[in-house]
């Protein structure tokens, strides 16, 4: 009920239906460096940055005026 009412519901169907590729997952972990919270790729270092999150999950944009009312 308070996931819907702050508009966050739909988070709780992300990864639904999704088939992960361990391939993929493992080549990501071996790239991936601690020390700079980044991949290290062929092409160059990479960063996820929270807007990719944002993105790629499809999570609603809020402007720096927009209020969420209290459900406490």
């Amino acid at each position: 009920k308070y996931l819907r009412e702050v508009g966050f519901w739909h988070v709780t169907t992300i990864g639904r239906g999704c088939k992960l590729d361990s391939n993929l997952i493992s080549a990501l972990i071996e790239r991936w460096r601690l020390e700079t919270h980044t991949f290290y790729l062929p092409c160059g270092e990479c960063t996820i940055t929270l807007e990719d999150v944002q993105l790629q999950l499809g999570l609603p944009w809020m402007s720096p005026t927009h209020r969420v009312r209290s459900i406490c």
